[in-house]
């Protein structure tokens, strides 16, 4: 199992004890905090006792263990050992191991036989077993029940520390040692022995780097294939949750491989041996491919779900027509007054589309109304099927309430919620997912009538694909959204697709009411939403509700507190006011504006106050968080803003822990130290993370050094969280230069394809640039000036999109297209003309 069990070298530090009092122990990821009565040392420490903290399982009390780390000096506990590596002490000399083999712990083995597998396998009688299934084979009359007894015995007792010890020496640290170690259990020195690759897909946090370091180790080095496939699932991986891509064409995934590969080793990668690896993953089901398009699984099946679904509801749409005209004119008409309200046309055309649609799209920019346009869907629907929208009637019935609002994002839901005084949740929430499924796996089906699906923009595919699944066939759902938003932070542009499609009815509404209020936010973002870009100087004028701030980035942090500080003094509450940036790092980034409206807004000067540091944050009661994971168990997501109403310090509570408490809205959530990663302060925040939010006075600095970040859909995206003031704050060029760059990093996609599958490839698919048309391009240069690495991949390129092209079978006819191969040509060239 392991070469070399006596892993502790004499220079380092280490403790020998047992022990006495487990403190703190989480299950989870094992972090534990142990009381251990000294028995030998090399540490300078004069106590009998000590504090051994580190990521271990429970230890037995009175075991005697071996522990490796630092001492350390914490400021409130004092020194205390951090634990490196540990193992249970076993005895070194044969009557030690006479001792233990004939202990307790080994039933059915007496003295006499201990005895005699010392007197064959020698003082090292542990080692060998432990080393060597086979080793007891030479003591005589030992039955072979009692064989794998010992041998599960020691493997129990012993084979974790042995195991996390291994990692540990391949450069593993504890609590990512324990954190493999719960996923392979006692298989995991044989498993990472025979593919150290899999770590990338079966522990989170483990990349393609981490992975071939310790292949390196292993001898699994170069061309090896399980180190390309690696290599191919890491380029695919990264493209999905870095870029959004759904899938990668082959031309650009070969190349970025051959690159990643060759980077770690100096050794050069033949396209072939690549090439042979992408197949040999479609055929093990790995990847996914269509033509030369490659794919993770995951989103492969996501994709196709998601257009089978809506093929589904589209082809319902014609069956839809409960309702004429007349009756839905008139229940508008009763909702106007009894809420006294006016519908626009293209507001009361939405109402009557969604009514008599399986599926709708309702988009529009800011101001336009899609708001009301929901509350006045929700009350006219119940109008015409006689419904009551009190959710108490229907829970006193133990009925489904038949209106279901959904939002990618909690804040979203509540504005939803307060918007038409109905219950609204989170779509995770919805779905139930608690947080620690795979999506994959999980089947819900949501109970409701009528779907209405806030903020689509935000919707990635493998949510988007969770959510259809989910629906009843029955179900009518109206999906609402801004698709000059920013896309997704997850793989994908599903709303996007959906209109770009044409398949899907819609209603786009264009009238700007907030505007006619006077208001100079909404006018600019309409402008930005044409393409028409206000010069700066326009940009720097000051009206009612903006303005904008020249300011370099050194100063940017002293003029946003300063705004803060005047705003506040004018009566608005630090909740309502919203610093929104797109980059954390330097002097105008997230993490440094953070800091410095802390201290404005709630300072601790004298030192007097409770605080909780963790990394680089310190936490005040009273500060502004925000939820950067999904929590669907305790009803908090991602986005989710709230405020610290307490900090236990572990001195005050019988955990023995530092404890945060943070209201969300009311729902309380208590967060251990070791839980401080999932939320961050939020008085400045990303505009990725404010999405889906709307606030009363916006923020944004605008400089320099986010140039690369600044594109006109992320500013777009900042401009209209803002509902009453937004103040641009730094340089005017840099908006105007930001707001003329379209979003160059397309996202590839083949949703609209599927949706559209009698729609000209070329037109669809204008992204990709399949192999055919490379070659065409380099055939119009001389032969001599293509490189013999070009000819190559051409050629791979060539026999890979013949290897994941499916083969025309009844069950992917639907996938190919009819007139592939045809060059234009179709049917309608030989029809004769009605006229001649």
């Amino acid at each position: 199992m392991v070469n070399n069990l006596n892993l502790f070298e004499v220079n380092k530090l280490f403790i020998l004890g047992r022990p006495i009092a487990s403190i703190f122990h989480n299950p989870a990821n094992m972090y534990s905090v142990i009381r251990v009565k000294i028995q030998e040392t090399n540490i300078q420490y004069d106590e009998k006792e000590i504090m051994v903290v580190g990521y271990f399982p429970n230890l037995a009390e009175e075991d005697l263990y071996r522990f490796t780390g630092v001492l350390k000096s914490h400021p409130k506990y004092g020194q205390q050992f951090q634990m490196e590596t540990f193992e249970k002490e076993v005895p070194a000399t044969e009557q030690g191991v006479v001792h233990y083999l004939s202990s307790d712990l080994f039933p059915g083995v007496g003295r006499k036989t201990a005895e005699i597998i010392v007197e064959k396998l020698g003082a090292d009688a542990i080692k060998k077993i432990m080393e060597d299934p086979n080793a007891l084979d030479i003591v005589p009359r030992l039955k072979e029940d009692k064989k794998i007894a010992i041998r599960e015995t020691l493997e129990q007792n012993l084979g974790l520390e042995r195991i996390i010890i291994q990692l540990n020496q391949w450069g593993f640290g504890p609590q990512l040692g324990m954190k493999i170690y719960q996923t392979y259990r006692e298989d995991t020195i044989s498993l990472l022995t025979e593919n150290p690759f899999r770590l990338i897909e079966d522990v989170e946090g483990i990349g393609f780097s981490r992975a071939d370091e310790l292949g390196f180790k292993l001898g699994i080095t170069g061309n090896h294939p399980d180190r390309i496939k690696a290599a191919v699932l890491h380029v695919l991986t990264n493209a999905s949750l870095s870029e959004g891509h759904v899938y990668l064409d082959a031309e650009h995934v070969l190349p970025q491989v051959k690159a990643l590969l060759e980077q770690s080793q100096r050794e050069e990668i033949p396209y072939e041996a690549i090439s042979k690896a992408v197949i040999e993953m479609r055929e093990e089901s790995k990847i996914s491919g269509e033509e030369t398009r490659l794919y993770l699984p995951s989103l492969y099946f996501s994709e196709i779900g998601i257009a089978s679904k809506i093929l589904e509801l589209i082809s319902q749409n014609k069956k839809q027509q409960r309702f004429s005209k007349d009756e839905i004119r008139k229940a508008i008409g009763e909702v106007e007054e009894r809420f006294d309200v006016t519908y626009a046309e293209t507001q009361a055309s939405a109402i009557e589309c969604a009514l008599n649609s399986s599926v709708m799209i309702l988009t529009g920019g800011p101001g336009t109304g899609k708001t009301t346009v929901i509350r006045g869907l929700v009350e006219v629907y119940a109008e015409l099927n006689g419904l009551s929208l009190n959710p108490k009637e229907y829970a006193k019935k133990e009925e489904p309430f038949p209106i279901v609002l959904a939002a990618p994002t909690g804040r979203a839901a509540k504005r939803l919620a307060e918007s038409t005084d109905l219950p609204a949740m989170t779509i995770h929430r919805l779905l139930g997912f608690n947080g620690l499924e795979k999506e994959e796996e999980t089947e819900r089906e949501i109970e409701g009538r009528l779907i209405i699906i806030d903020e689509m923009s935000m919707v990635d595919t493998w949510l988007a694909h969770q959510l259809l699944k989910s629906i009843n066939e029955d179900a009518q759902v109206v999906f609402v959204g801004d698709q000059d938003q920013l896309p997704p932070v997850g793989p994908g542009q599903v709303l996007k697709d959906l209109l770009s499609s044409k398949q899907i009815p819609t209603v786009e509404l264009t009238d700007v009411y907030r505007q006619a209020e006077g208001s100079t936010i909404i006018e600019l973002a309409h402008q930005i939403k044409k393409g028409e870009i206000p010069n700066q100087t326009k940009i720097s004028e000051k009206t009612v509700d903006r303005s904008f701030i020249k300011a370099s980035a050194d100063q940017v942090a002293s003029v946003v507190t300063q705004i803060v500080k005047s705003a506040i003094s004018k009566g608005q509450s630090i909740r309502d006011i919203q610093v929104l940036a797109p980059m954390y790092k330097g002097p105008a980034g997230i993490d440094q504006l953070n800091k410095k409206i802390q201290e404005l807004v709630n300072p601790n000067e004298d030192g007097s106050r409770k605080e909780l540091a963790f990394g680089d944050v310190v936490y005040r009661i009273g500060d502004k968080v925000l939820q950067l994971v999904n929590q669907p168990e305790s009803n908090v997501f991602n986005g989710d803003m709230g405020e610290v109403i307490a900090i236990i310090k572990a001195k005050e509570n019988i955990e023995k822990q530092d404890l945060l408490v943070v209201s969300f809205d009311g729902n309380e959530i208590t967060y251990l130290r070791s839980d401080l990663n999932q939320i961050t302060l939020a008085y400045c925040c990303s505009i990725h993370k404010s999405q889906g939010s709307e606030f009363q006075t916006v923020i944004m600095p605008i400089v320099r050094g986010y140039s690369k970040m600044l594109r006109r859909n992320l500013l777009y995206t900042g401009i209209t969280r803002a509902k009453n003031f937004l103040i641009l704050c730094g340089e005017p060029e840099v908006f105007t230069t930001g707001l003329n760059k379209t979003d160059d990093l397309q996202r590839l996609t083949s949703l609209r394809a599927r949706l559209n599958p009698m729609e000209p490839e070329e037109v669809v698919l204008k992204e990709v640039n399949p192999p055919d048309v490379i070659i065409k391009v380099e055939q119009q240069s001389p032969k001599g000036n293509v490189s013999n690495e070009v000819r190559e991949q051409q050629e791979i390129l060539t026999v890979l999109g013949d290897a994941v092209i499916p083969a025309l079978t009844t069950e992917t006819a639907h996938t190919v297209h009819p007139l592939i191969g045809m060059n234009g040509v179709s049917p309608f060239d030989f029809m004769e003309d009605e006229k001649s």
